[in-house]
């Protein structure tokens, strides 16, 4: 699999991840990355940046890589370690790369337990997917199942609530009380969560409008619904601390 972009394979480098080898554009001059490379002792080929640009067209910064494919988590590695405050985001057939690596960002940086995408009819992690992570995409574990609904129903055994999101008839996203272990499902840009994924839902919540515009792109709706669970869960520690004092 081919990474690009500066940010994307220092992280690569930093974290010890399988590297094949490394093209440079012959002016690239960073020279934190050539140490890295250094003592990584991996091959590099610098050449022409034209030749870079017919590898890859997206923002690479001179700087391409070919690395291991991603290894996605055993969904029993979620089932086996749940508790009161895992949070998880399942990811109902989204289609966008750009959406999915801002959502691993978002969820990276929100510190959720895992993410659950579905193997068909929807993006996969590719080089795209990692570049718009901006190297998030090594620091939070994500499954890719054959059947998402069926997960849910598994993790409903396992003691987990789901909120899915929906445009239609649902509760106001902040008044649902979260600090339970939780699962959000989030739907496809165009269609939203299917029918039958958000009648096993425990809940249904939407973001309000308040323009002409009836809905968020999915990458900005879940970051507001995963930092809205978490200012829950800091308000209910910071009481419990207050009430131990």
């Amino acid at each position: 699999m081919i990474i690009y972009g500066k940010n994307v394979v220092k992280d690569y480098l930093e974290n010890n991840k399988k590297i094949y080898s490394i093209k440079l554009a012959n002016n690239f001059d960073d020279e934190e990355i050539f140490e890295l490379i250094k003592k990584r002792n991996i091959n590099v080929e610098k050449i022409d940046i034209k030749k870079i640009n017919n590898i890859e067209s997206g923002n690479h910064q001179g700087i391409i890589a070919d690395v291991e494919e991603y290894s996605y988590i055993d969904i029993n590695e979620i089932y086996d370690n749940i508790n009161s405050n895992t949070l998880i985001v399942i990811l109902d057939h989204i289609e966008d790369t750009h959406n999915f690596g801002a959502i691993i960002r978002t969820c990276e940086a929100a510190g959720v337990d895992y993410i659950v995408i579905p193997n068909d009819r929807a993006v996969k992690v590719n080089s795209t997917v990692i570049k718009t992570s901006a190297g998030s995409i090594n620091n939070i574990k994500i499954a890719a199942v054959a059947n998402i609904n069926n997960v849910i129903n598994k993790l409903k055994e396992n003691g987990v609530w789901i909120a899915g999101t929906t445009l239609g008839n649902g509760e106001e996203y902040t008044q649902i009380d979260y600090n339970i272990p939780i699962a959000i499902v989030l739907g496809n840009e165009g269609k939203g969560i299917s029918k039958l994924t958000g009648d096993l839902c425990d809940f249904l919540i939407k973001i309000p409008m308040y323009g002409k515009i009836n809905s968020l792109n999915v990458s900005v709706a879940t970051g507001i619904v995963i930092y809205e669970i978490i200012r829950q869960r800091k308000q209910v520690l910071n009481e419990q601390t207050r009430e131990n004092i």
